[in-house]
């Protein structure tokens, strides 16, 4: 195998694997215009894949063509989103993860390459809640840009597949 090849599949085997982690889709429910060039607040319903019942609804900023043109930034949206997550059903938790550094529900591409609008799920045992985090990831100079929002289990309408956790 050649030196190439081996430096490209260490760059496509992580791509790949990202593409696989973000397998979950966002259904855009609104968009409204903010300006008269084009830029959008997208709002998208995201489903969480291993807790069912729990819907996550992202706000996000979506730059048109005309800004992006005066910007000359062309293929890069903000950082800036916002994030409200409810149950809209029986909650029925699977396999989730449990450490501190918690679980990507959902990624989407915010540039051409590397930056990514994220939603993270963490597990707060002691209060028995679900918290998710709307962030954004970049290779360097990461965004402090966040947005929280809490689903407390403490109502009757929920399982764990595998028990809960003790």
């Amino acid at each position: 195998m050649s030196k190439f090849n081996k430096l490209a599949g260490l760059f496509v085997a992580p791509m790949l694997l990202l593409g696989a982690s973000a397998a979950v889709s966002a259904e855009e429910v609104g968009k409204v215009g903010v300006d008269w060039l084009g830029n959008d607040i997208a709002i998208d319903a995201v489903q969480d894949p291993k807790v069912q019942g729990v819907t996550c609804y992202l706000a996000s900023f979506s730059r048109g063509v005309i800004d992006r043109l005066q910007k000359g930034n062309w293929f890069e949206n903000p950082s800036n989103a916002s994030i409200s997550c409810e149950q809209s059903g029986p909650i029925t938790i699977g396999d989730i993860k449990l450490g501190k550094g918690g679980e990507r529900v959902f990624a989407e591409r915010t540039s051409l390459i590397w930056k990514k609008l994220v939603i993270t799920r963490i597990y707060d045992q002691k209060n028995n809640t679900l918290l998710y985090l709307a962030h954004a990831t970049q290779v360097q100079d990461g965004s402090a840009k966040t947005s929280l929002s809490t689903v407390p289990l403490f109502k009757g309408d929920v399982s764990w597949e595998k028990g809960k956790p003790e």
